[in-house]
């Protein structure tokens, strides 16, 4: 299977799914977007690695695990999404120590985040790309600029949430309170907190 490489175009942030954001993948050789649902905290961390020129005053999480990894000398080469299931993404980080390489499951935006503070590239498989890849209409003023803001525009936020916004609106309360279980057992805690508020609103 061929690998794809991927660049981070922005985060949108979640207007029908409470704390959630949409992190936005773009395929390097072509127009397809690879729309990722994240949690606040990693929205947060991946946005203060995308910005330069903030600085926490006290080291985040990632920023930890960086610093962890600087010390023993590991680093992290590449990401790959390596699997879709159920709408859930997969991750693998490939490092490397002493010349031996490593591959750690994580979860995709954990990945990410310590991709960007490792300067290491994100790839995801073709057929990935073919089964969850999106076209998006987005602002030509805005494609052409090196965007200076991370958050997405009105216009591709809307359009997310027509992607998005109707995952679980047909399940009834049963099937929901059984995603939710799964999700929970999953570890998939973004997908939990999305079933948990649509159980809510119900």
């Amino acid at each position: 299977m061929s690998l794809v490489r991927l660049n981070i175009k922005g985060i949108s942030y979640s207007q029908t799914q409470n704390g959630a954001y949409a992190l936005i993948l773009n395929e390097v050789d072509g127009d397809r977007k690879l729309p990722i649902v994240i949690g606040a905290f990693e929205a947060q961390s991946i946005a203060i690695a995308l910005e330069k020129e903030i600085r926490p005053p006290r080291p985040l999480t990632h920023d930890l695990f960086k610093n962890f990894a600087d010390r023993f000398d590991i680093v992290v080469k590449q990401v790959i999404i390596h699997k879709l299931v159920d709408g859930v993404f997969y991750s693998s980080l490939i490092c490397e120590r002493d010349k031996i390489e490593e591959i750690i499951d994580a979860r995709t935006s954990d990945a990410i985040a310590l991709a960007l503070r490792f300067r290491a590239p994100i790839f995801t498989y073709k057929n990935i790309l073919d089964k969850a890849g999106i076209y998006l209409k987005v602002n030509p003023k805005r494609e052409d600029e090196t965007s200076d803001s991370i958050l997405m525009d009105e216009m591709v936020a809307e359009e997310l949430e027509s992607v998005f916004g109707e995952t679980y609106k047909d399940k009834s309360m049963e099937e929901l309170r059984q995603l939710l279980d799964e999700a929970v057992a999953n570890e998939d805690y973004e997908a939990a907190a999305k079933i948990r508020d649509e159980i809510s609103k119900r």
